[in-house]
């Protein structure tokens, strides 16, 4: 019989394989997403004609950085600023107010809580400014007895009125908010401070309220932003805000849609600036929910600058 030489692999030895000798890394190929190409084209393409259509149009571009920093403007910012601080205030602690009301065994509080936030919240905001501001012709004079006696075109100045009109608005939408807040927290909190003999209302300030915080805290931060924009709706009634001042330096400089460009320009450097707030605080009471925090915008720049330097399949 003749014997078969064999040949190939099997009359190579074997390679050894040292300790510091790893598999083989995997080369992983990443699937292709053509149509996300075509969508990233087709966004930059419509934005480029957006940009030079506003820069082709008869717009003076030249008057919104003459009148960016004025002394008006920038009163207006103030007076913005401090109008939706108080506002906020207002609609905060009514809000709590009436959520405790409408979470109440009474049926009269919860039935008077029903009604004001099924009224307020279904009128418009600028129905109520113009009802505050007209109601002398129901109330002649206001009479407090000896604190205070005037007529109601006197009483109800420009700032009271957005402040009512703004203030009790957001109370019937924060009462709602604070409503599925206190909700959330589970009833076996409330009935074990109970019994550790706490009244209702330390029950509310100690235990329920501190918890509630997670879930009231993001959509009080919307409504500060919305309540920021909504402001612009008090020139209606004679409150010199950043629109009033925007309005009336634009009638004066021939200007007015310029004016308007900068009035949103500031608002929305308002509302970037409170919505870096809102992060923040939403992060702080984020603790004890969850086992890590969500990184912050900074953390989140550092490490893309450190995964950067580091290389390619492997670790730094």
């Amino acid at each position: 019989m003749t014997d078969i030489e064999k040949t190939g692999p099997a009359d190579q030895p074997p390679i050894p394989r040292t300790p510091s000798s790893g598999p083989e890394a995997i080369r992983a190929i990443p699937v292709r997403h053509y149509g996300r190409y075509v969508s990233a084209v087709i966004a930059i393409a419509a934005l480029v004609a957006i940009v030079y259509a506003f820069s082709q149009g008869k717009i003076n571009w030249g008057a919104v950085p003459e009148y960016f920093f004025d002394d008006r403007i920038l009163k207006g910012v103030t007076q913005t600023l401090l109008l939706t601080a108080l506002s906020m205030v207002i609609g905060i602690v009514g809000g709590v107010l009436l959520a405790v009301m409408r979470l109440s065994k009474n049926p009269v509080t919860s039935s008077i809580a029903w009604f004001y936030i099924w009224f307020f919240r279904g009128t418009p905001v600028l129905v109520q400014l113009f009802v505050w501001f007209n109601l002398g012709l129901v109330f002649e004079y206001i009479n407090l007895m000896p604190i205070y006696k005037d007529y109601w075109s006197s009483f109800m100045t420009p700032l009271l009125t957005a402040l009512l009109g703004l203030g009790l608005n957001e109370a019937a939408y924060m009462a709602e908010i604070c409503r599925a807040g206190l909700l959330s927290v589970d009833e076996g909190q409330t009935e074990a401070s109970h019994a550790l003999g706490m009244s209702h209302g330390k029950t509310l300030r100690r235990v329920v309220i501190p918890q509630a915080m997670r879930v009231i805290v993001p959509p009080t931060g919307n409504e500060v932003i919305n309540m920021l924009k909504t402001t612009s709706l008090v020139a209606a009634v004679q409150f010199y805000e950043l629109f009033k001042y925007a309005q009336d330096i634009g009638q004066g400089s021939g200007a007015p849609v310029e004016m308007y460009f900068l009035a949103a320009a500031w608002y929305l450097i308002m509302t970037s600036v409170l919505s870096v707030g809102q992060y923040y605080l939403e992060r702080y009471y984020a603790r004890g929910s969850s086992r890590s925090l969500p990184p912050t915008p900074f953390q989140k720049v550092r490490a893309n600058l450190l995964s950067l330097g580091r290389p390619k399949g492997g670790m730094a």
